[in-house]
């Protein structure tokens, strides 16, 4: 094993600490119990409860997790079936088109990505709102998705499916007695990037929502642009909690799929 010298480690603390110290510091003054955001007034929970009575921040939180939840859903199942075309139908005419479509959303910037979608609706007349932004973040998690699930087909072993074929299964019964359950694991870690994804987002959100859809990370945008507030920092931490544990959850099934492709 070779060990790490004295000045890569100390460009290594000194690379977390420039990334994760700003967040501690939010996190600690979600604890404030002054109402100043820089000045310490000691150890309080009372931001948390003044968070709870905020009607239209809950409301913003709950429309995040259900927006979160049917646009991943959306993004896992197009990207699984993108990520099979791809892994399983070998070189088809149209591939690389069809592959660039698919994957295009990880490298277009959110801007460009929030501007062409907010000129389809509006060309197609139609009105934005919840709807509108679970499009946009059904087709902007679809690459991540495809990416995970793909990964994870090109290990695959396709004897298992052979197998079944030979005992008369059809492709369709092959697929979810199968191949299904054995992806699993990538079609839940995609669904939950997919997921963290789309409550994170601001810009593509911002550019396709209409009234009464205001997500969380708009409305915290919006309280941060009059002052940061302690009740802001509270809202911070917690969506900071949540997503972390997604990611958690994320990584160890990624695990568990490649222990199970090892």
């Amino acid at each position: 094993m070779t060990r790490l010298g004295p000045g890569l480690i100390l460009a290594l603390v000194a690379g977390f600490a420039f990334l994760y110290l700003p967040i501690l510091a939010l996190i600690a003054y979600s604890f404030n119990a002054s109402r100043l955001v820089t000045v310490w007034g000691g150890f309080s929970t009372h931001w948390y409860g003044t968070l709870l009575a905020n009607e239209p921040l809950l409301s913003a939180a709950w429309l995040s997790l259900r927006l979160a939840f049917v646009s991943a859903t959306l993004a896992t199942a197009l990207g699984t079936l993108a990520a099979l075309a791809l892994a399983r139908q070998g070189r088809f005419r149209g591939r690389l088109l069809f592959s660039g479509m698919a994957l295009a959303p990880l490298v277009m910037p959110e801007v460009i990505t929030g501007l062409s979608l907010l000129l389809l609706f509006v060309a197609a007349d139609v009105e934005r709102g919840f709807w509108t932004v679970t499009i946009a973040h059904a087709t902007f998690g679809l690459g991540f998705a495809c990416i995970v699930v793909q990964a994870r087909l090109v290990g695959f072993d396709r004897s298992l499916e052979e197998a079944a074929r030979d005992l008369g299964a059809t492709p369709l019964v092959t697929f979810w007695t199968v191949t299904l359950p054995l992806i699993a694991p990538a079609v839940a870690a995609a669904w939950l990037l997919a997921f963290t994804l789309s409550l994170d987002d601001l810009v593509i959100a911002s550019f396709t929502t209409g009234p009464g859809a205001t997500t969380l990370p708009m409305r915290l945008y919006s309280a941060v642009r009059l002052g940061v507030s302690p009740e802001i920092n509270a809202a911070c931490t917690i969506l900071i909690g949540f997503v972390a544990t997604v990611v958690i959850a994320a990584s160890l099934l990624l695990k568990r799929r490649q222990a199970l492709g090892a």
